[in-house]
């Protein structure tokens, strides 16, 4: 339990449905669907989508999904990937040829084709209660008339506006500028999008008038975009991949998500003795940085599109995370893991719902990198992810990117079982921080005995790109230890990522808890 006498918040405790997101107007939205009839999908999408209005950096329905959920009376957790395939004119060879050595972030190339609208309208139609057009209405309403800019988004929308160019600078700024606290944001375009896809379904999203503009913007900035590409879309239905941690299970998305790397960094923590450590000490955070950079390594060699990642058994495999244990020093810091050549980001969203049938949702939705490829089309002011940045262009290598693949991502959407029993959706924001955040959660509620709200508070750390990431939650002393251990110590200006969770208690009552770090709430009736 925290300390009242302290900054902080509780976690919250109701029974008939919860939900925890980064913005309260998405959790009361979610909330008042469950009390419509709605269940824990429909819940799940309709404050998704309005994320995208309330947050517009950080997610829309220009962007890609995963999700995880369960039905009611079932602890069999099902996953579907909405995440986008490149257009199928485009391949590494051809940047390379033109010189590039990254896939450009604010280029047409960087734009896959926008799979979460088709992940949601099949998500609807197949698990949902009440249909789109009541799921989509919320996110309509406030497209039109507008949504005051939190704290938090304010934050991050002036640190990435820099990257909106052409029409978007338009539709996401106001005389240039970005807004401000309290400022209203609309969408009126996107509002009409979302009219047709209540009425039409999918294809009002992918054929037709609305996938000419987005094409048309492409294609003006050099894409290789076609209607073909756009029609073609199509969200998949997957196998989770799951791992145990002491003794609860770890459940993640398959690739082309980055949930392999979670468990894997699970099981190089499983070979230490983290619950005798100090959890906000110096030990700890070396241990988890040693181990993350190793997992991390595997994850940029062997993770990609599905059909093309060929060694996930070998890195869930408990006698790798064996032998990456051993060659960690617990008084020295080694090199960084290689670093990618695609670009990663910072930032995400992510919805967690469970309605008073069990059923459970853990659903994260994303454009990538702060406003995506900043490029939206003329019309509706659809702002178009970059997640084609994440693409390799290093020939031969397994995440290479060729047209109709998808690239490797950073998000992940998650669960935790116990005795076969699910009993906590839960997911962290933060692009590749995601893994390394997932491992750090589950060892603060198992290793630590952390209570849900406190496991997702406390200080976070994260070995990335050469340096150690540390918050300002740490004291000097584990400054001081991690300095000389060799690590590189860098306080990064924005806090490290998010998290948001449910925990499902034997008796019923349902407990959530979201991230101060955002500017959301978890919230039950």
């Amino acid at each position: 339990m925290r300390d009242f006498h302290l900054p902080g918040r509780s976690s919250v405790f109701a029974t008939n449905g919860m939900c925890a997101t980064s913005h309260p107007l998405a959790a009361k939205t979610a909330i008042d669907i469950l009390e419509r009839g709605g269940n824990a999908m429909d819940a799940a999408i309709a404050g998704g989508v309005l994320l995208g209005i309330c947050e517009p950096q950080m997610t829309g329905i220009g962007g890609d999904c995963f999700a995880l959920y369960t039905l009611p009376g079932s602890d069999e957790v099902h996953a579907l990937n909405g995440s986008g395939r490149a257009p199928a004119g485009l391949d590494a060879a051809m940047l390379r040829e033109q010189g590039e050595k990254t896939v450009p972030l604010q280029s047409a190339h960087a734009v896959t084709i926008p799979t979460a609208i088709d992940a949601f309208c099949h998500l609807s139609g197949t698990v949902g209660n009440i249909g789109l057009d009541a799921i989509l209405q919320p996110a309509i309403h406030y497209a039109e008339t507008g949504v005051p800019v939190a704290s938090r988004v304010a934050m991050d929308w002036a640190n990435d506006a820099s990257s909106l160019q052409g029409k978007a600078q338009e539709y996401f700024l106001s005389n240039g500028k970005p807004p401000l606290v309290g400022d209203m944001f609309k969408a009126p375009g996107q509002a009409e999008v979302l009219r047709r896809i209540a009425k039409d379904g999918r294809d009002a999203f992918y054929t037709g008038e609305v996938a000419e503009d987005m094409i048309a913007a492409l294609q003006a900035m050099g894409g290789t975009h076609t209607i073909a590409d756009f029609a073609a879309a199509a969200c998949d239905a997957t196998t989770p991949v799951a791992g145990t941690y002491k003794d609860i299970e770890v459940v993640e998305h398959p690739p082309n998500g980055q949930g392999a790397t979670a468990l894997l960094l699970l099981n190089i923590l499983t070979e230490f003795d983290l619950a005798g450590m100090d959890p906000l000490g110096a030990q700890r955070v070396h241990i988890e940085a040693e181990a993350t950079k190793l997992a991390y390594d595997a994850r940029n060699r062997f993770l990609t599109d599905p059909n093309f990642t060929t060694r996930l058994d070998h890195m869930l495999a408990p006698e790798t995370a064996r032998n990456l244990a051993r060659l960690i020093d617990p008084r020295k810091a080694m090199k960084a893991a290689a670093p990618l050549t695609e670009a990663v980001h910072k930032d995400t969203i992510y919805i967690t719902v469970v309605d008073r049938d069990g059923m459970a949702v853990s659903l994260i939705y994303s454009i990538f990198h702060g406003f995506g490829s900043g490029i939206a089309s003329d019309k509706f002011g659809i702002l178009l992810q970059n997640r084609g940045a994440g693409f390799t262009l290093e020939a031969g290598h397994p995440n290479e990117l060729k047209g109709g693949k998808r690239p490797m991502h950073t998000i992940i959407p998650g669960m935790i079982k116990r005795d076969g029993k699910v009993i906590m959706p839960f997911g962290v924001m933060g692009g590749s921080y995601q893994s390394c955040g997932h491992a750090r959660f589950a060892s603060n509620l198992v290793d630590f005995d952390m209570d849900l709200q406190s496991a997702i508070d406390a200080p976070r750390a994260f070995a990335d790109a050469g340096a150690l990431k540390v918050e300002r939650g740490f004291g000097k002393d584990v400054h001081a230890k991690l300095s000389d251990m060799g690590h590189n110590l860098v306080v990064p200006d924005t806090p490290i990522g998010g998290a948001q969770a449910i925990r499902i208690r034997d008796d019923g009552v349902l407990e959530g808890a979201s991230d101060p770090r955002k500017d959301g709430c978890a919230l039950g009736y």
